[in-house]
């Protein structure tokens, strides 16, 4: 009937179970093996996939690598001289979960790939607790390193260096744009690379303060705030609180690194949805950046929810469309 309004969604008691995830004595936690699936790489050009994928190891103590994506076409067409914008992404999963492997990201870089005829670069950084903040912040960093100086062929041959976007997902695009800070003040010493600019997909900030959104979307399903809150529990160094500068962005007004962004001339795309508990947060962070005289645009969607566009194709044909633009008005090398 006209008129009748949805009913409440359930409210959510146990955060842990809701991301199944068992809390141990000494600090760290036990994933369900089956909550998040994975992809194995798909490597070989003989192979018909159109996204070609292959894993490299970058530290090996720390047990961190990279998946690098490449459309298959780019191998096949040896005529082709041209070289392709690089992506690096972070996967999301609120620092506590999910990796390069996971099929949700997997997927979701090999349609980018397809569509924006790119190569990326998915990095695997450490997971909170055992390894909270700010250790996939330098796991990041260490990989921007690591693109600088490897001879890895299918970057040195298709990917042009100087068109370098860094970009993530929820808890992804929160360390895409730390990343983007601290790379801010060593991009001298990052050449070749020469990073264009930030693409926050939904990115997971925080603080102590509730937003209007975070309030009236508390039950939210895909992202309840109980479960919020314990992911930068588990994921902030201990003894802070999520007004920190790791969750909460606007902290003492931001960062004076975005100085850094500005003068580099890059460019910020923030994206998110009404149906994200985040989005205040998110649309407070734009403004932010628009009075530091950044280079930002928002695009803020009705409907949907926390990172829907990894889960609707139609959704991410429609965020691909922007990034086609974004990628295309980056600044000039």
């Amino acid at each position: 009937m006209s008129g009748q309004t949805s009913p409440p969604n359930p409210t959510i008691t146990d955060p842990y179970q809701h991301i199944q995830i068992i809390p141990n004595p000494d600090g760290t936690i036990t994933r369900d093996p089956n909550r998040y699936p994975n992809s194995s790489p798909s490597p070989d050009p003989k192979d018909p996939t159109p996204v070609l994928s292959k894993d490299i190891i970058v530290n090996q103590s720390e047990k961190t690598w990279v998946r690098i994506f490449l459309p298959r076409q780019t191998i096949v067409d040896s005529s082709s001289t041209s070289k392709l914008p690089l992506i690096v992404y972070f996967h999301g999963g609120g620092f506590i979960n999910c990796s390069a492997s996971s099929t949700v990201f997997h997927d979701f870089c090999s349609s980018m790939v397809l569509d924006l005829h790119v190569v990326i670069v998915s990095v695997d950084y450490r997971l909170a607790p055992e390894h909270r903040l700010p250790a996939a912040y330098d796991d990041a960093m260490e990989v921007l390193q690591w693109i600088k100086t490897t001879q890895e062929d299918w970057l040195r041959e298709y990917v042009d260096y100087s068109r370098c976007f860094l970009m993530g997902s929820s808890a992804g695009a929160n360390a895409a744009y730390h990343a983007g800070l601290c790379a801010s003040q060593e991009a001298d010493n990052l050449v070749p690379l020469k990073i264009k600019g930030l693409i926050l997909h939904h990115p997971f900030i925080g603080g102590v303060q509730r937003t209007g959104s975070e309030v009236k979307l508390v039950n939210e399903p895909h992202l309840p705030l109980c479960v919020n809150d314990l992911m930068w529990d588990l994921a902030l160094p201990l003894g802070v609180d999520r007004d920190h500068e790791y969750c909460n962005p606007m902290v003492e007004g931001g960062s004076k690194l975005w100085k850094n962004v500005r003068l580099l001339g890059w460019k910020v795309m923030v994206t998110g949805c009404d149906g994200d508990p985040m989005i205040d947060r998110q649309m407070e962070f734009v403004d932010m950046l628009v009075t530091k005289d950044v280079r930002v645009v928002g695009h803020f969607s009705t409907g949907g929810y926390h990172v829907v566009e990894l889960k609707e194709p139609s959704k991410a044909k429609a965020l691909h469309a922007l990034l086609k633009d974004f990628l295309l008005d980056a600044p000039a090398a």
